[in-house]
């Protein structure tokens, strides 16, 4: 920080030579730090140090009562009709205290000089008028002191009085002059350029220079022993002696003295000058009298431009009896023109300003308009420069004058026949003083929350009183007069005045309570004005179905000067429209409703009122059609009434009290309802009314409340009926759009913009999953995309832009409007990305490769999703990225591509000025203690960790099942002999060979930040192999457990006896948590994973490191005991009744209620071979049961014979390997299992092959068999206890029911049980039926978690299929993995959701954590499911089953018809 003023003056004082001030500098050791003033005595203890404030205080010391600098601004000036100084005083400057009075007798031409004399006597009273008590050497140097040196100072000082002169000038007080001149260095940039200046500081450098370069070297010897602490310390130090010096204070005696003389001078000569020019202002007043009041209604004129003449009480008291109004015209004028001239600030503290305010309101009054116009002058200064405790009294006697004026039956206020001619003398004197009211009560809400609440309640209570004034006309038969709300809207149409005054709570707490308590009338004047121009609008229909209100004089950008009676009350309906629309805003402004008008019976409530609005929108005149920037389009009902809605609608509180109700809803779709009925409708300019209702719907669907009103009626049972909604009209009126078949809208250029709101705000609803249940009936995609491929089509043809061509003609800017069309259409389909089942859509479409390439120009532009969206494209990438063709479309667009080039600029390259000045550190230790950061936390400069953590989460969120083996798939990673340094990754397999598989020099060599990249690398791979078939696909193409296993036999230290220990590294550890994590297989309590970090102690890592399996044994889990549980009552009621079957659906009901039972009571009891029989008994009698049998089977005999020559992939082969190795840690297995796990996979692949078909797909997931491993069929197996033949059968009859569709993935490859183009997608029920009602069941149920998914761009839909599809191994407990198969196989297939949703509820804590920490994709994948019993959330999922089962089921059942 810099120094302050009075010690850079010190630092200056040393040079002439620079020795000292290099000394100084030298010694600077910390950074500077602003200390308070060092020179309490000039400063007299404030912050205002400097040689401006210094030297000017030593020759003209301040005053004991200074008054402090305010702390507030200055005050807006009021520009009005008479526009105050530009440089108003603080409003918090004292007025001039008595004992100065005399001063403010003198000619204010002299106002500097009057400040000198009274500064000078101040000096002399305080100095004794003598030279008493002066050193003697003070005294000698005074007598030194000659005439030319007199002349000479006189001369500065008169130089800078002049340079400030205009600046003394405009200060109201001596006060405020003083506070000028002391601050004058920070104000004037030339200060250091006056001679006077630049003569204090010679003299102080020369008077003092030897005392402070004695003082600095003192300091700088000190400091060079060790006992100083600064640059800082030092400067104050030397600035404290010196002041302490006996040189410093004779200098001051000295300076003070010579200065006396000189001031005495020059106010000598200022006293002759005065009598001099006595005679000369006396003549000259009269002309400066005429000079300063020319125009009396010019705006450019301002009082303010003049000088102040003091007051003391006696001529205030002498003024206020010369504007009595029984005084003769002439006294009163030269009265006037005094008080003009004189400072506000005294007028208003005067002892008579309550009769001086009582005849200023009286003269306001005077049919002299000169008159009037000059007191409307001084209120105009008295706004600018006074503050609120001042002001207010004037703007309660404007307002009272005001209301007088339009009670009186004197005045001639004009009738609303009779319009306003703005040109009549009286008209414009009533609009200057209205104006001036207007434009304070803009102004005062800026400053008047630093003045007690009384004032501005005087000012709010005044204001709303005059609005509030109505004029007895029982007894006149004339029109009605116009009100002074007419006025005020004529000059704020907007009510501008309203908005700011409810800004604040402070004084919209007032505003609002005076209207509730004394003034409502106004309220009730402002709706009822909103319901006579409705009325009028509807009665203006004529037979051209167009209204015509609003006056076509009124269109034009002419200037008017008269208005008419309609013109006026439409600009008081556009004032009373904005005056309600900010009342509805707050709750205690809603609290006002409901409201009865005069004359009628019925009250208006908020919902009344605000279907009023909607009609305006639809039944008002609009601009026209080309353009809505001609000037009535900001006045337009249809517009503002749209601008109210809109701001209700952004506010959630105002929204659901306002418009979240059926009536509003139907009112803003009756136009709509119209339309598609084919009733005549009466709207002007229809395809703008439209576009305007759309954007209200669009901004009520796009929030929670809102959807669930447009979709179901503000009723969620609604869902389970057929009832027509909101949702239906619009989705409806839009197909009719698209399908341009609405007569009325047919060949308008504004149908394109029409068709893009609709289709929004369709889009709020379908991007979601209960919307787009709601709309999948109408086949809105399909419209989308037809319209697309129509706008493709003409896009297409427009020719190439040619150089020197007309850029603006007819039909470039045509093919323009198509392309941006096109992209809308495009935006649109994209948006059914947003959720399972619209991906699903979408792909049906063709369009889903287009539409990501779209998706990756925004994204690589850094564009919003659209204006009602708050996250980016994370979310819909990460929904693509779980299915293959999303991968695929993500691959060709050039998005996967960005994202890993991206990745290795921050990873390899980073920052140049970072990696050259900090470069990171090479680990040489045999323990790496950066290991023990969090491993998400990599080693590597602080700033570059965010940007690497969120290319690493892109690449999880990227890298599901499905895009692996799209993107992967039977391909080998390219091991090259050599890689160049500028060889950049541009795909997932250049990511796996120079960042994961690093099993060369030449790879290794490749990398700038060796460790750093394979740590990365490392990390990545562990979380993709918590997807078990990404695991066994990377095991099978790349071998990646015995590359892990090849580097950590590197990493043995050798010794001369042989190999030693491992080198404990960040490599190294991480490499043993995957070796690990990738060859156990079990739940959270039937494997121990290694930690990434290091302990504290001897023995940091206690964890044994191996290069070779088998794996220690520590990190193996007791194997679970089995139990006999047969003797149970429960179990044995529930055996019994699956051997002796009853009426099937009373018999299916008691064994679902028995398994209930037992689940909550005795979890335990359903396992082993007692669960293996229940679900095979279960199963066989449903399969027998037709009515429960979805799938059609064909008989198929598990002849081993028949399956000889088939073959199982690598994929399967380490699959069984798995599965084999798992059964035999639970004691499932015994040898020779392996072999027939085989034969039932291959039992399977032979029989579901008989129920595919062909299908014509370039996914490679459709190319061969099923992708993945069969994880339903081995654990069946293991339930089985490896039972072969049991395991055949039981699959086999599985298959019919519609549980096996969810519950077995590999059943329905691509199966002729599904649709053509379902199967064709390569999309999974599992993903497009069970993930999307996980997602839309986890909106409604847990919000908080469905929040925290969408901010980490993450979806539930991801790493539920991955739960799903691999029947929660290593993520659950085989008990529990059971519980789950058993409750699906007898609850039915809804209960896979109600699972999932169960889960999340568990996990719901650690999900917020870990979204707040930006690693929940990392969390869900890496992390078991601790402490997650079945039984515990049975309850639970049965409450689930009460609610959504009906829709659930249904559509399950529906995945046969799921053609789209």
């Amino acid at each position: 920080m810099k120094e302050t003023k009075w010690e850079r003056e010190i630092i200056c004082c040393i040079a002439p030579t620079s020795a000292g001030r290099d000394k100084l500098h030298r010694a600077r050791s910390h950074v500077w730090r602003r200390q308070p003033d060092a020179i309490s005595g000039m400063g007299r203890g404030r912050k205002w140090g400097g040689l401006g404030y210094v030297s000017l205080s030593g020759v003209f010391p301040p005053s004991c009562t200074m008054v402090p600098p305010s702390s507030e601004p200055p005050q807006s000036p009021v520009s009005l009709l008479f526009p105050p100084a530009s440089h108003p005083a603080p409003a918090s400057v004292a007025p001039p205290r008595q004992a100065s009075r005399d001063v403010a007798r003198r000619p204010r031409e002299g106002a500097a000089g009057a400040w000198l004399v009274a500064k000078g006597r101040s000096f002399r009273e305080r100095s004794g008028g003598s030279d008493a008590g002066v050193p003697a050497v003070a005294t000698r140097q005074m007598s030194h002191f000659s005439c030319e040196d007199e002349a000479l100072l006189q001369s500065m000082l008169r130089q800078l009085l002049q340079s400030v002169k205009e600046k003394i000038t405009g200060a109201p007080s001596v006060e405020c002059a003083e506070e000028i001149l002391l601050h004058l260095e920070e104000t004037d940039e030339n200060f250091h350029n006056y001679e006077f200046v630049k003569y204090l500081r010679q003299y102080i450098c020369s008077t003092l220079g030897s005392v402070i370069e004695e003082e600095t070297e003192k300091c700088t010897s000190a400091q060079n022993q060790g006992e100083g602490s600064g640059y800082d310390t030092l400067v104050q130090h030397v600035t404290k002696k010196t002041q302490e010096s006996k040189e410093y204070r004779e200098m001051m005696h000295s300076l003070k003295n010579v200065m006396m003389v000189v001031v005495e001078s020059l106010i000598n000569k200022f006293e002759e000058d005065q009598m001099r020019n006595k005679e000369m202002h006396r003549k000259t007043k009269k002309e400066q009298h005429s000079a300063y009041y020319t125009d009396n209604c010019s705006d450019s004129d301002s009082s303010f431009n003049q000088s102040y003449t003091f007051m003391n009480q006696e001529q205030l008291q002498l003024l206020v009896e010369r504007l009595d109004p029984a005084q003769p015209k002439e006294v009163r004028q030269e009265a006037m023109q005094t008080l003009c001239s004189a400072p506000p600030s005294d007028v208003l503290n005067c002892e008579s300003w309550s009769n001086l305010r009582k005849h200023l309101t009286m003269s306001l009054s005077d049919p002299d308009s000169t008159f009037s116009d000059r007191i409307l002058r001084f209120y105009a200064k008295t706004f600018s420069s006074s503050p609120l405790n001042m002001t207010r009294e004037v703007y309660t006697s404007l307002a009272k004058h005001l209301e007088l004026y339009f009670l009186s039956g004197e005045n001639c206020v004009p009738t609303i026949s009779d319009g306003i001619d703005i040109t009549n003398p009286e008209i414009i004197r009533l609009l200057k003083k209205v104006r001036l009211l207007n434009e304070y009560q803009r102004e005062v809400p800026s400053f008047w929350i630093r003045h007690p609440e009384k004032y501005m309640e005087e000012i709010v209570e005044s204001t709303l009183l005059l609005l509030s004034v109505k004029r007895d006309q029982r007894h006149l038969v004339s029109p009605k007069l116009l009100d002074p709300v007419y006025f005020l809207a004529l000059l704020d149409i907007k009510a501008v005045w309203f908005k700011k005054w409810m800004h604040a709570n402070y004084s919209r707490t007032v505003v609002l309570r005076l209207l509730e308590k004394k003034y409502k009338s106004l309220i009730n004047a402002s709706v009822q004005q909103c319901v006579y121009y409705f009325e009028s609008c509807e009665s203006a229909v004529d037979a051209t179905s167009r209204v015509n209100v609003l006056p076509q004089q009124y269109r034009s950008n002419n200037q008017k000067t008269f208005y008419s009676g309609q013109e006026l009350q439409y600009i008081y309906f556009v004032h009373s429209l904005c005056l309600l629309g900010r009342l509805l805003i707050y709750k205690q402004g809603r609290n006002l409703f409901p409201v009865q008008l005069e004359n009628r019976k019925d009250f208006i409530s908020l919902t009344d009122l605000l279907v009023l609005f909607i009609r305006f929108i639809y039944c008002s005149p609009t601009c026209p059609k080309i353009t809505l920037t001609v000037h009535t389009g900001n006045y337009s009902p249809a517009i503002l009434a749209t601008e109210v809605l809109q701001i209700l609608c952004d506010r959630t509180e105002c929204a659901t009290e306002c418009l979240y109700s059926n009536t509003v809803i139907d009112a803003l779709l009756h136009p709509i309802h119209n339309l598609l009925n084919g009733t005549e409708i009466y709207i002007n300019c229809p395809e703008t009314s439209l576009i305007h209702i759309a954007d209200i719907l669009a901004r009520i669907a796009a929030v929670e409340d809102g959807l669930s009103l447009v979709l179901y009626g503000g009723n969620m049972s609604s869902a389970k009926k057929d009832s027509l909604t909101a949702a239906h009209t619009i989705v409806q009126f839009t197909k009719k759009l698209l399908d341009e078949n609405v007569s009325v809208l047919s060949g308008t250029e504004m149908l394109p913009a029409l068709k893009g709101a609709f289709i929004f705000v369709c889009r709020q609803m379908y991007g979601t999953c209960e919307g787009l249940q709601v709309l999948i009936p109408y086949g809105l995609h399909k419209s989308i995309a037809d319209a697309w491929k129509k706008a493709s089509s003409l896009s297409e043809r427009i020719p190439t832009p040619v150089p020197g061509a007309d850029s603006i003609s007819s039909g470039n800017q045509e093919s323009q409007n198509i392309m941006v069309w096109e992209e809308t259409l495009l935006d649109d389909l994209l948006n059914f990305a947003a959720t399972p089942k619209g991906l699903l859509l979408l792909q049906n479409t063709g369009a889903l490769n287009e539409c990501v390439t779209f998706m990756f120009s925004r994204f690589s532009k850094k564009r919003q999703v659209s204006g009602c969206e708050r996250f980016s494209y994370g979310v819909m990438v990460t929904q693509m990225a779980a299915t293959s063709p999303g991968a695929v479309a993500l691959q060709r667009s050039g998005f996967i591509k960005a994202l890993i080039t991206e990745l290795w600029a921050v990873l390899e390259c980073g920052r140049d000025d970072l990696r050259v000045t900090h470069p990171s550190s090479t680990p040489v230790d045999p323990i790496d203690r950066s290991c023990q950061k969090n491993a998400l936390q990599l080693p590597v400069q602080d700033d570059l960790n965010h940007q690497i953590l969120q290319s690493f989460l892109a690449l999880v969120n990227l890298l599901s099942y499905p895009a692996i083996y799209e993107l992967i798939g039977d391909q080998e990673i390219p091991n090259k002999p050599e890689y160049s340094l500028r060889e950049v990754p541009t795909n997932v397999i250049d990511v796996i060979d120079r960042l994961i598989i690093l099993n060369s020099e030449a790879k290794i060599h490749s990398l700038f930040n060796y460790e750093q990249s394979h740590i990365f690398g490392l990390r990545l791979l562990s979380v993709l192999c918590c997807d078990l078939d990404t695991l066994l696909l990377l095991e099978s193409q790349y071998k990646v457990s015995q590359v892990l296993l090849n580097a950590q036999k590197e990493n043995v230290i050798e010794t001369s006896e042989g190999p030693g220990n491992f080198i404990i590294d960040g490599i190294s550890v991480e490499t043993n948590h995957i070796l690990v994590r990738i060859n156990l297989t079990g739940g959270p309590a039937e494997r121990i994973l290694p930690q990434r970090v290091l302990n504290k102690g001897t023995d940091p890592y206690p964890w044994p490191m191996f290069s070779s399996y088998p794996l220690p044994r520590c990190y193996l889990s007791e194997a679970p005991k089995k139990a006999d549980f047969r003797q149970d009552s429960d179990l044995n009621k529930l055996l019994a009744s699956l051997k002796n079957p009853e009426k099937q659906p009373v018999w299916i009901e008691n064994c679902r209620r028995q398994f209930c039972k037992i689940m909550k009571a005795k979890p335990d009891v359903i396992s082993g071979t007692i669960l293996a029989e229940l679900i095979e008994k279960f199963v066989l009698h449903l399969s027998e049961n037709p009515s429960e049998c979805y799938f059609s089977t064909e008989e198929y005999e598990a002849d081993d014979a028949n399956v000889k020559n088939e073959s199982l992939s690598s994929v399967q082969q380490l699959g069984i390997k798995m599965t084999v190795r798992y059964g035999k840690y639970l004691n499932l297995l015994k040898d020779g299992a392996e072999n027939d796990l085989c034969l039932v996979l291959m039992h399977c692949d032979k029989f579901l092959k008989q129920q595919q078909t062909s299908v014509q797909s370039s996914l490679r997931c459709l190319q061969e068999g099923y992708a993945g491993y069969d994880w339903f069929a081995s654990s069946v197996f293991l339930i089985m206890s490896g039972e072969r033949e049991k395991t055949l059968t039981f699959l086999q009859q599985f298959s019919s029911l519609l549980i096996s569709a969810f519950l077995w993935l590999r059943r329905l490859h691509v199966s002729v049980h599904l649709p053509i183009d379902t199967a064709e997608s390569g999309i999974h029920p599992i993903y497009f039926c069970s993930a999307h009602y996980i997602e839309m069941l986890l909106k409604a149920e847990l919000p908080l978690v469905f929040s925290a998914f969408h901010m980490s761009g993450f979806t539930p839909s991801q790493i539920c299929q991955q739960w799903l599809s691999q029947c929660f191994w290593n993520y659950l407990d085989w008990s529990e993995i059971c519980h789950y198969i058993a409750t699906c196989i007898f609850l039915g297939p809804d209960y896979q959701i109600y699972m999932s949703i169960s889960v999340f509820k568990h996990l719901q804590q650690d999900i917020l954590q870990h979204t707040q920490t930006q690693d929940l994709q990392v969390f869900l994948k890496e992390e078991a499911l601790h402490r997650f019993r079945v039984s515990d959330y049975l309850e639970y999922m049965e409450s689930l089953e009460a609610t959504y089962r009906p829709v659930l089921l249904r559509d399950m059942r529906n995945i046969r018809m799921q053609s789209t």
